[in-house]
């Protein structure tokens, strides 16, 4: 009412020339306000607000029964919502085609991945791939799906069933540490809201991401990492690895209610060597080249380090993180790098080991090159025996944490780590957990 008043008064006793030149200021700004707004609108882009890292699957992790003609649902925990999503599928690791006949999201229901597959079937929405309901992959290609109208909740489960045509039963790509059940179902099923027959097993096949239309505030933090990032000792279906427990964090905290967290955590991982592919021929796929990154954290080296015998895996660590810094901030992502956690305890440690550790750890606490620094070394070690984690937060290896501890690792992270803009000035603006800047 009150604008109406306004642009009544506006009007009100005035000549005729005097209102055609007030017609006209009124119809200008109008016409920038729309164009304000499409500006703004033009200004969306896409987001990742959930990955996983991609390898070749190990004999022992394949599917208990095949995909081929069969169906597979998937299911994942997102970070941040939207209403307009696309999903990212990789036959990367593959010799053989693979045929996806058909592919469907919807969000989970009831308890969804803990439960027998249960899906909201009004959700039900079928994905296209350039128009068409089935796509071929050739081997090492990756495609995402046409971007489809879908309510997608922050911290949502969402599902991915799909139906193959034909795929290999031995080179498949996929995440084997997804710490979340996946159905496979003879037969096409894809619309099924239950799947209670179907053969249960915890890994990933085929889906790496998942992609929202965002605004230009919402930005996505991707975490390079190892077991100890993929959530190895957090319990199966219940979503309690520590970047799940950022991803809570961040979005209890209005500020950064718009910021995604990808997990690239492999399980065996090393920034040389080890499962999957190492981390320095992945950082491009898993950090530079995923969608609307404006953060990296960088935490891994601890199986580089437990299998050293070279005596010089401290220096070639620093060595790489220093590359990948750069290159992260050449790309206009800032970039926290995170102290190696104690394993002592593990068949890791040795003296060698430990230095080792020590040094990279000093390397990231005083290094200039990082946007800031996160000491989860502080916040898990034991305080009388440093070379151990605390007791309360050892799964029983004295490498992996349980989910007290994960949580005690996300929650030691300042949620405005993630609202300093990416080209900020370095000396300025350092951060260790406790939000202190150096």
């Amino acid at each position: 009412m009150r604008d109406r008043m306004s642009i009544m008064y506006f009007f009100r006793a005035v000549t005729a020339p005097e209102y055609l030149i007030k017609l006209g200021v009124l119809l200008l700004v109008v016409m920038i306000a729309s164009a304000r707004g499409e500006l703004l609108a033009g200004q969306e882009s896409w987001v990742a607000t959930w990955g996983c890292a991609p390898q070749l699957v190990e004999p022992a992790n394949r599917p208990p029964i095949p995909l081929a003609n069969n169906t597979l649902r998937e299911f994942v925990r997102v970070s941040i919502g939207g209403r307009r999503l696309r999903v990212r599928l990789s036959n990367r690791f593959g010799t053989d085609a693979v045929t996806l006949s058909a592919v469907h999201i919807a969000q989970a229901a009831g308890p969804g991945s803990a439960g027998n597959g249960d899906i909201n079937p009004s959700t039900d929405t079928p994905l296209t791939f350039q128009g068409a309901a089935a796509i071929t992959l050739p081997p090492g290609e990756t495609v995402d799906s046409d971007s489809v109208d879908f309510e997608l909740p922050a911290l949502g489960n969402l599902a991915i069933t799909i139906w193959f045509g034909e795929v290999s039963a031995t080179n498949l790509t996929g995440h084997p540490g997804s710490r979340t059940t996946s159905f496979i179902r003879h037969g096409k099923a894809v619309a099924n809201p239950s799947l209670p027959d179907a053969v249960k097993i915890a890994h990933w096949y085929f889906i790496t991401g998942v992609e929202v239309l965002a605004g230009p505030a919402s930005k996505t933090v991707v975490i390079l990492g190892d077991s100890i990032t993929d959530g190895r000792g957090s319990t199966t279906d219940g979503n309690n690895r520590w970047p799940d427990d950022l991803a809570r964090r961040l979005q209890t905290n209005p500020p950064t209610a718009g910021v995604g967290v990808v997990n690239m955590g492999i399980g065996g991982n090393g920034i040389f060597g080890g499962l999957g592919p190492a981390g320095v021929k992945r950082f491009d796929r898993d950090v530079l080249e995923q969608s609307g990154v404006g953060w990296l954290i960088l935490f891994e080296g601890v199986n580089d380090i437990g299998g050293d015998r070279s005596g010089t895996v401290a220096t070639n660590l620093i060595s790489a993180y220093t590359k990948f810094i750069k290159q992260a901030q050449a790309h206009s992502i800032a970039t926290y790098g995170a102290t190696i956690t104690p394993f002592g305890g593990n068949r890791y440690f040795s003296i060698s080991h430990e230095a080792a550790r020590q040094a990279v750890n000093h390397w990231m606490r005083t290094n200039e090159l990082a946007d800031g620094v996160i000491d989860f070394d502080a916040v898990v070690r034991d305080p009388v025996t440093l070379t151990n984690l605390l007791r309360a937060y050892d799964s029983g290896d004295g490498l992996h944490l349980n989910p007290a501890g994960y949580k005690a690792m996300a929650n030691a992270i300042p949620p405005g780590l993630f609202l300093t803009p990416t080209n900020f000035d370095v000396q300025q603006n350092r951060m260790d957990p406790s939000g202190s800047r150096h």
